[in-house]
């Protein structure tokens, strides 16, 4: 549904989709996701806006972007409307039109003049389950404590390093057992600078372990992003929607 420019000059409402990414579909990529995402809003018949560049794409905005082989409870998008319908009814038309795996859970309209959804959603909670084995828990929290101590972790992205500054991106973790797996909580922190990914801390937490950690090799991980969050100020967080 596309509009002309004199719609688009109108201010337009912001519909804020939080939609989950199915376990099933955990090695989808974001520019797959995203696709989707823009064919069903397409079939659902949401008014939706589109730029005035010369591709003419709809205004959509996602969250960051999840690591490929991780699924999340909790996935965001920002929609353009020309006009504005019932949040609850924009909602039903979406589910309508989007495959059960990636189906949105919720909308609500936000402030027009937040930052994008990328930049603004600095904090994230993630489940990672150790599965094949169990890890020695008090050693893989000493050697998480020392990496953020260090501060500056560098790992390789394909052949490139790269690096992060864990004494702020890793905000906290625990590690619980439920329903006889080992369950670890990660919380972190997104900044310019970049965003933590539990795979890249892990990676590096098993490589420094003692010898038999690494005779046995690094577990393999189900990872989930479980919330996010915009990290005020003050360190409040407040809610996406």
């Amino acid at each position: 549904m596309r509009v002309s420019a004199m719609q688009q000059a109108s201010p337009q409402p912001r519909l804020r989709v939080r939609y989950k990414k199915d376990g099933r579909l955990a090695f989808l990529g974001h520019l797959e996701v995203i696709n989707t995402h823009n064919r069903s809003i397409r079939r659902s018949g949401v008014p939706f806006a589109v730029g005035n560049g010369f591709a003419r794409r709809m205004r959509l905005q996602f969250s960051q972007a999840l690591p490929v082989g991780a699924s999340s409870e909790c996935e965001y998008f920002d929609l353009m409307l020309t006009e504005k319908i019932e949040a609850s009814r924009a909602l039903e038309m979406l589910v309508a039109a989007t495959p059960a795996a990636l189906a949105p859970q919720d909308a609500a309209y936000v402030d027009r003049s937040l930052p994008a959804l990328e930049a603004w959603l600095t904090r994230a909670l993630w489940r990672v389950e150790f599965l094949g084995r169990d890890v020695d828990a008090a050693a893989l929290d000493q050697v998480l404590a020392e990496l953020r101590g260090e501060g500056d972790l560098e790992y390789l992205r394909g052949d490139k390093p790269k690096h992060i500054d864990l004494s702020s991106a890793l905000v906290g973790w625990t590690l619980d057992e439920v329903d006889g797996r080992q369950v670890m909580s990660l919380e972190t922190r997104s900044s310019n600078a970049g965003a933590l990914r539990p795979q890249v801390l892990l990676d590096a937490a098993f490589a420094r372990m003692g010898a038999s950690e690494a005779e046995a090799g690094a577990p393999a991980l189900r990872v989930a992003r479980v919330g996010q969050w915009h990290e005020a100020d003050d360190g409040h967080l407040v809610n996406a929607l």
